[in-house]
Formats: C-alpha cells, structure tokens, sequence
C-alpha cells in the first residue's frame, strides 16, 4: 500500500529524502527518469525507471517502465501481490504432498494397515508438481 508521495524535490535532496524515509522504517520506491534521480533510484529499496528517460536512470534502476507510463506503477504492485499469493499457495500444494504422502510411503501409519507404495508416491510427488505448475499458470490468465 502507499502511503504518501513526494515531487518537486530538488536533484540533489533526492537521495537523502529516500535515506530519511528508509531511517524511519519505510520501505521506499523511487520513480525516475534522469540523470539527476539515479542516486536516489539505487538508494531506494525500488527504483522505477520511466522507460523513455536517461540510460543512467535505467542502469540503476531496478525496474524499467518500457511504455514510460507511471500508471504502469499500480499494475506492478498489483503484480507483485498476486505472485506473492500464488507462490504461498505452491509452497502449500508442495508441503501438502511432503506432509502426507512421504510418511505414509515410509510406513508411519503400517500398524493400523495403511501403507502408501513408493510407486504411488512418486505418482503422487509427479501430480504434485502438475499441480504447482497448473497454479501458477492461472496467474496468467487472472491477469489478462
């Protein structure tokens, strides 16, 4: 989330505008497109570069706005929330798949007669991962 903005800060206030933020606990992102922003986009936890600026800003930057739009800014973050969910819900369909299959094809559960064959398991552990790939295809299509 944003929760403020700062503009018409002079060149050579930029870097240390950031450096004050980042000292209060903030985490900063910096948009910019000359030469006299690219101190500040390599202090700053996230520097957006707008595509059609100065080469220095897009070699320190760390994100590149190829359309020079800063309303591509929004779609980012947007971006970076959806992966995030995505990922956590990954690292659970492949934990689900260590946390059950893996015991009972060691033979945890073998005194009450379950057993899982290490065949079963390994087509288990195979799916597992048709899963995870599935999932994050569909990140795809919640973004179009």
């Amino acid at each position: 989330m944003m929760d403020g903005f700062m503009a018409n800060v002079l060149p050579h206030e930029k870097s240390e505008k950031v450096k004050e933020l980042q000292a209060s606990g903030e985490y900063v992102a910096m948009t910019g497109d000359g030469v006299n922003d690219a101190p500040a986009l390599a202090q700053a936890d996230v520097g957006i570069a707008v595509g059609s600026g100065t080469d220095v800003a897009a070699e320190t930057a760390d994100i590149i706005l190829v359309n020079s739009n800063p309303k591509d800014i929004a779609s980012l973050i947007l971006f970076g929330k959806a992966t995030y969910r995505k990922m956590i819900q990954n690292l659970w369909w492949a934990a689900g798949y260590n946390i059950i299959a893996i015991p009972l094809a060691a033979g945890i559960l073998f005194p009450w007669g379950i057993m899982l064959s290490p065949a079963i398991g390994a087509v288990l552990m195979s799916l597992s991962t048709i899963v995870v790939a599935i999932n994050a295809q569909l990140l795809r299509t919640k973004l179009q």
